[in-house]
């Protein structure tokens, strides 16, 4: 399960992102309204945990534009404020529910196990390139019919390939949509992950699909006829 979290107090950000990735979740940060909106057009999550008070646009906004784009994905309002009114009308906005900080984690990660159970009742379909396919709902990879075993920071990054077929990737690129920080570029893990992942889905298969393009990044692509 893949999970955005839209809040600007990186603290409490990080402490929600190293909790829930303790469970096995997937998870995305982004610390402002226009950034946590443009994250979820632009990939599909299963969950978002959106803070109200956002710089750019807050989490008010950031609901509405998610539902008049005909977006369902659940969301879980986060905020300090806790009067009814506000409650009210975020609901009203179309979110699905409501936490008041200060929180226990424990009631956050019962209010998310929920709230996915409730959206798991459509998930999305099978993506695939050539024989290499990830089944969103129950997170099964195979290749040439043979089930693939991936970590959890694995799994994000063949899902972000897949979603994006052909397209050359940027180490930038994959550090925002995958790590959710701005790369570093004397960092290497990207490079790492991607030879991990290469060696589970490329190394016993023919022919390859993940290929270097030097100077530009990394692209999972058809193999030319």
């Amino acid at each position: 399960m893949r999970i955005l979290v839209v809040e600007d107090e990186k603290k409490v950000a990080s402490f929600i992102r190293r909790g829930l990735e303790a469970e096995h979740y997937t998870v995305d940060v982004a610390h402002d309204g226009e950034a946590g909106l443009a994250r979820a057009i632009d990939q599909p999550y299963d969950l978002i945990i959106l803070d109200i008070m956002l710089p750019g646009r807050d989490g008010f906004g950031v609901v509405r534009e998610l539902r008049r784009g005909g977006r369902d994905v659940p969301v879980l309002l986060l905020t300090a404020r806790a009067a009814v009114s506000d409650r009210v009308s975020g609901l009203d906005l179309g979110a699905d529910d409501y936490l008041t900080k200060p929180f226990a984690f424990d009631e956050l990660l019962a209010r998310v196990r929920a709230l996915l159970r409730r959206g798991a009742s459509a998930p999305g379909p099978t993506i695939s390139v050539a024989d290499l396919s990830l089944d969103p709902s129950t997170r099964v990879v195979t290749r040439a019919g043979r089930r693939i075993d991936l970590t959890a920071r694995e799994y994000a990054l063949l899902e972000f390939f897949l979603r994006n077929p052909g397209r050359v990737l940027s180490r930038s690129v994959i550090a925002q949509h995958v790590w959710g920080v701005d790369f570093d570029t004397f960092t290497n893990v990207i490079d790492v992950y991607v030879n991990y992942l290469r060696r589970k889905i490329d190394a016993s298969f023919a022919p390859r699909l993940l290929h270097t393009v030097r100077g530009a990044g990394y692209v999972l692509k058809e193999p030319e006829c």
